[in-house]
Formats: C-alpha cells, structure tokens, sequence
C-alpha cells in the first residue's frame, strides 16, 4: 500500500520526466539513422548520418575545433573554479556568524540566467565603452585595455574566468556542507599529534571531501560539454570572433536551424546523439574512477 501511494506521488514528476527528457531523447537519437528531405524522412541510412560527422565539411573543421573548445572549457573551469571554491569554502567553514550571508552572496550569480549574464559582460568589457578597460586605463595599466571578446586568443578565456565567476557559488555551497561533515575531532587530533595547519587540511580534511569533489568534477564535466548560452551571449551561433569560442552545441545549433541543409535533422540529430554518448560515457568513466578512489581512502 505504502508503496503504491509512493508512486502515486512521483507520477506526475515520472510523467513530465518521460514527455519532456526521455521522448524528445529517444526521437532524437532515432532521427539519426534516417535519410531527411526536410522534414521529411527517408530510408534508414544506418551510420550514414555520423559519417557525415567526420568526412564532409564543414564538420570536419568545425567538429574538432568545437570539441577542443568544450575541453578546454572543462580544463579551465575545473581549475579555477573548484580550486577556488574549494579555497572560500574552507575560508567561510572558519566564519560562522557570516558564512551564511557570503554563501548567498556568492550564490547570487548562478541565479541569473548566463544569457543575461553573457550580455552584461560583453557590456562591461567593450574596448569603446567598457568600464573594465576604463579602469585599466586610468591606473596605468593601457597594456592590458585589450579587445578582450574580439582577439581570438583571449575570448575564450574570457568565457571560462565569467563562467568561474557566475558559478563559484556552486562547489562553495557543496563544499561548504562537505566540510560541515568532516568531524572536528580528526583535525584536533592531527593538531595534537604535530601536524601544521597545511598537513592536516592535506592529510585529514582533504581526502575526507574526496566524494563531494567527485561530485563536483562530474557536474562541472556535463556543464562544460553542453555549454550553450553563454558561448551564445558572447559570440554569437558562430562562436566569433573566428570561431575562437565555437562549442559543440553551437555547431549543433548551426547545423539545425542556420545551416539550410536538406539533410540537417539528421546531421544535427547525429550530432547531438555524439555529444550525449561523450557526456554520459565521460560522466560515467569518471564517476567509476572516483569511486575507486574513495574505497580506497576508505578501506
């Protein structure tokens, strides 16, 4: 009985789950192995689609370039990001009568939506206008006034230290209640037996907040791959300027509604099928590994 009222509760969740994610999943990774004229489709093409992938242009160029730019973004984000947050966590754990207020604070960002943050930065870093290379002007520092989102070789950093600033407050809140689980005693005794500060963060925290990171780099992996908006919000479907800040989805978008071909749903359809098996098998390797990893803290 008791179950039954259970899943009575979760059906309508199961219901919205399956009408929204999972058919729109399944028609997806079906459209992929058709012919399409339009909208129109054809024979079964088998792997013809994701052939197309990787031997005619432009997803030859295009592909790996947007694939690179998706690592890169992981890379950077994982590093500063969950580094850093991970550095204000321990900081704000030390701060009990403001923790609470400089979480929030620090949170703040990833409720706005990355479109609009996207836009606001562009407005910010302008070369005409922009009150960033203002400041950098007016200090004495007119080397570093760059056209940060029109030189190829710095936009896509940009997009990875605005995407670091909208999102600290994530792994700082996951942290945070990692490090609220780590028992006091451990620390004071590692205190008590010599250790410095540094050895018994190292030695007796850190590995204790193994599974939170886990958690963290798994999340912060599937963010990088689907990036979307703010790419968007800052260089357009186009990933300008020259493509430096061109993503997978990007060149998804490009393909289903930009690009005119005959045959784009089931291009773009065999496109989005391979960025879902690189997340979910990324997402999973990694998760198996971290999972080693803590059985053998733990063991």
């Amino acid at each position: 009985m008791r179950r039954r009222t259970g899943l009575l509760f979760v059906l309508p969740a199961l219901l919205l789950f399956g009408v929204f994610v999972l058919y729109p999943m399944g028609t997806a990774f079906s459209y992929a192995f058709f012919e399409w004229r339009g909208t129109n489709r054809g024979a079964f093409a088998g792997l013809e689609n994701f052939r197309t992938l990787f031997t005619r242009a432009p997803f030859t160029t295009d592909l790996p370039r947007a694939l690179l730019h998706n690592v890169l973004f992981f890379a950077g984000t994982m590093v500063f990001q969950n580094t850093i947050g991970l550095g204000v966590a321990f900081l704000l754990h030390r701060r009990a009568r403001t923790r609470r207020l400089l979480q929030t604070l620090y949170a703040m960002p990833y409720l706005v939506s990355p479109i609009v943050i996207g836009y606001l930065w562009t407005l910010l870093l302008s070369p005409t206008f922009g009150p960033v290379n203002q400041l950098l002007t007016k200090v004495g520092l007119e080397s570093w006034a760059l056209p940060w989102l029109g030189d190829p070789k710095t936009a896509l950093w940009v997009v990875v230290l605005v995407s670091v600033w909208q999102w600290i407050g994530f792994p700082v809140l996951l942290y945070g209640a990692a490090l609220g689980g780590v028992p006091e005693e451990l620390t004071e005794a590692a205190r008590v037996d010599g250790a410095s500060h540094r050895q018994a963060f190292f030695k007796v925290t850190l590995p204790l907040l193994v599974p939170a990171i886990g958690t963290v780099s798994v999340l912060t992996f599937i963010f990088a791959m689907e990036a979307f908006a703010l790419p968007y919000a800052f260089g357009g479907s186009t990933g300008n300027p020259a493509g430096s800040t061109d993503f997978v989805s990007l060149l998804f978008y490009r393909t289903a509604f930009d690009s005119g071909s005959i045959d784009a749903i089931g291009s773009s359809s065999a496109l989005a099928t391979l960025l879902f098996l690189v997340i979910f098998g990324g997402a999973i390797g990694a998760t198996s590994v971290l999972r080693r990893h803590e059985r053998r803290i733990t063991a």
